[in-house]
């Protein structure tokens, strides 16, 4: 009839086939796009937590940088401190051997008494020899050994003087007659004795180091 249209049933078929293959299409992009935006967001989600997480760790590092140089710092500080006060110590000590070497702010002579009747009394036995230096000698040899006599009050052994000097720089040595046994009372050797317990005192007293409150020293 006119006016009617024949539909083709190939075209209609096409037609169909073509819709459909756009519609897929369509959701194949639109997933593609999800799929990407799910990705992207991932990755950036994954980017910020790696960020954050050595974030953490760099911080975590200085946390533990920062405390381990805080925990040194009392350490290093006590070691300077310590040094120092050894440097104050060992000028202080110099100081004592030049003193003794130039017989500066005490009597020799007497000096020399005690020491000599010091070792004389912890030699004991019965006779000692006195060693002197060639300085010393001259003006107080023989007046010396009666000087220690004296102080002993005439108790303990024979006393007396060496027939040659001694190497020494001042104070005397005593010994028996064959040298076995020997009492060093040498300047040298006397404050190499003494300096142990002079330096803590030393200290001690000029607030070096604080005093304990137990009655010895540190």
């Amino acid at each position: 009839m006119a006016g009617d249209e024949t539909t083709d049933p190939q075209q209609v078929l096409t037609d169909e086939i073509l819709a459909d293959a756009r519609r897929q299409a369509d959701r194949v992009r639109r997933k593609a796009e999800r799929d990407a935006k799910e990705t992207v967001q991932a990755a950036e989600r994954d980017a910020q937590a790696d960020r954050e997480r050595r974030l953490a760790d760099a911080r975590a590092k200085a946390d533990r940088r920062r405390r381990l140089t805080l925990a040194t710092v009392p350490v290093e500080e006590g070691r300077l401190r310590a040094a120092r006060i050894e440097e104050a110590l060992e000028a202080v000590k110099a100081e004592a051997r030049q003193r003794l070497a130039r017989r500066d702010g005490f009597d020799y002579r007497q000096a020399l008494v005690a020491l000599a009747a010091e070792a004389v009394e912890r030699m004991g036995g019965e006779a000692v020899v006195v060693d002197l230096s060639a300085a010393d000698r001259g003006p107080l040899g023989a007046d010396l050994v009666v000087a220690v006599r004296e102080r002993l009050g005439g108790d303990g052994p024979a006393v007396s003087l060496a027939p040659e000097p001694a190497p020494l720089d001042g104070g005397v040595v005593v010994r028996d007659a064959d040298g076995r046994r020997r009492w060093d009372n040498s300047f040298a050797a006397r404050l190499g004795r003494l300096w142990p317990d002079l330096r803590r005192r030393i200290a001690a007293e000029s607030g070096l180091l604080e005093e304990r409150r137990d009655g010895n020293d540190e």
